[in-house]
């Protein structure tokens, strides 16, 4: 994977900038953590992200945190009380989540000049290493009015890092003495999710999935879960089609993780019992990301019902495909969406107001792709994944000594020649 590739989307210019960004981290060690190779957007990022910076001449690595399945159903309900939702917060849970960080700290070995901690699942981590450099914690979920007995229990681990960085600024917490950042995530359009596909390799794959192709199609892509509120997009589906004979597909794909997608997928399977036996709902597991980007340029019109988002790459990827978008107005998904502009905004509650702008964009097609057209553009200009490699080296330049161009003794400006000698030997 190299830079180079991207020129032809962003233009040369952008590419000799990340470049020269680069530059003064020549040789610099991150080390990125999170706790699932497939499934969800971290992973995704990950995937694309580390790579490009080895290519621009850092040196990237990826570890997986491992955990035992009381884990992952113990951390689930830590995201899903980070998002607002109660729980009981037992002592039994809390040393089961410190010990698995404990035991993977264990065989693990650390050596790098940043280390970046993506979500609750390997926060801990920190209170077992000793510190070369700074420690980054990136969450990607919805900090905005998380369960207080769950966030003053991981605010002892927050506190050890020195930066936390999350996608909204309704994330950042007052009560943190450190330095908080805010980045948006940011998708790879040359990954198979999201690269150009010819309109009869889409439909390959589409007839592959045993996806119908007689009427038009609304489609959420999402993992299974309570906060994209599967419930709440069938009883919009239920109001279009009185108005619009198509179809709803539930484009799902379950992470390592995520204990709780398998219950929720088989509840939403006998909620939607009538329409599955009549044609009518489909669901299909979007394990290859060339069918997800098949579906997503397919379908007609792309939702996304959710109640709670950290930001919601699922909206980047159909805006960047030219679809139009009806999401909620929570979380992330504003950041990307202006109403009217290049998709619809609705209040998450709000059953007839998602079904009436589905409506209106199936009976529309201009308009439809009007928005879509637009939509395109916002991706190009703000939510690619080089754009992600250029904050990530902003930050890293401002957190690692030497590399800002100031002494890491005094903290005063260095000449230019001392700054970039600095760098230089701070990177061997």
């Amino acid at each position: 994977m190299s830079l180079e590739n991207y020129a032809s989307i962003i233009g040369d210019s952008k590419i000799n900038e990340i470049y020269a960004k680069a530059r003064r981290l020549q040789g610099t060690r991150i080390l990125h953590i999170n706790s699932t190779n497939q499934g969800g957007g971290v992973a995704e990022i990950l995937r694309s992200l580390v790579p490009l910076m080895n290519d621009a001449g850092l040196e990237a690595d990826w570890r997986v945190l491992h955990g035992t399945p009381d884990f992952f159903e113990i951390t689930k309900k830590f995201h899903n009380g980070l998002q607002g939702r109660a729980f009981n917060l037992s002592e039994y849970k809390k040393q089961l989540y410190v010990d698995t960080n404990r035991t993977f700290s264990s065989y693990c070995h650390i050596d790098a000049d940043c280390v970046v901690v993506h979500d609750p699942q390997p926060l801990p981590l920190i209170k077992f290493y000793k510190k070369n450099g700074p420690w980054i914690w990136r969450c990607h979920v919805d900090l905005s009015n998380p369960a207080p007995d769950l966030w003053e229990f991981l605010k002892t681990f927050v506190i050890r890092y020195d930066m936390t960085v999350v996608s909204s600024e309704a994330y950042c917490k007052k009560c943190l003495p450190l330095e908080q950042r805010i980045i948006y995530p940011a998708i790879d359009p040359l990954s198979l999710k999201n690269r150009e596909l010819s309109k009869g390799d889409m439909l390959k794959y589409i007839r592959k999935a045993g996806i119908p192709t007689d009427k038009p199609l609304m489609t959420q892509v999402s993992r299974m879960d309570i906060w994209k509120d599967p419930e709440g997009v069938l009883e919009v589906y239920k109001q279009v089609k009185k108005q619009v004979d198509c179809r709803l597909l539930y484009c799902y794909d379950m992470a390592s993780d995520d204990p709780e997608g398998r219950i929720v997928l088989d509840r939403m399977r006998r909620k939607a019992k009538k329409f599955i036996e009549s044609g009518d709902v489909l669901f299909v597991q979007g394990c290859k990301q060339v069918l997800v980007n098949a579906i997503q340029r397919f379908s007609d019109v792309l939702v996304q019902k959710s109640k709670k988002e950290g930001f919601c790459l699922t909206v980047t990827e159909a805006l960047w495909k030219g679809k139009p978008v009806v999401g909620s107005r929570v979380g992330g998904i504003p950041h990307q969406l202006v109403e009217a502009e290049n998709g619809f905004l609705v209040d998450p509650n709000d059953t007839k107001a998602f079904a009436d702008r589905v409506v209106e964009l199936l009976k529309n097609p201009k308009l439809a792709e009007q928005l879509g057209r637009r939509g395109k553009e916002t991706v190009r200009e703000n939510f690619l994944m080089t754009r992600l490699l250029t904050d990530y080296l902003d930050m890293l330049t401002d957190i690692l000594p030497g590399r800002n161009g100031h002494c890491t003794a005094c903290g005063h400006p260095l000449p230019v020649a001392t700054a970039a000698a600095t760098a230089a030997a701070a990177a061997v």
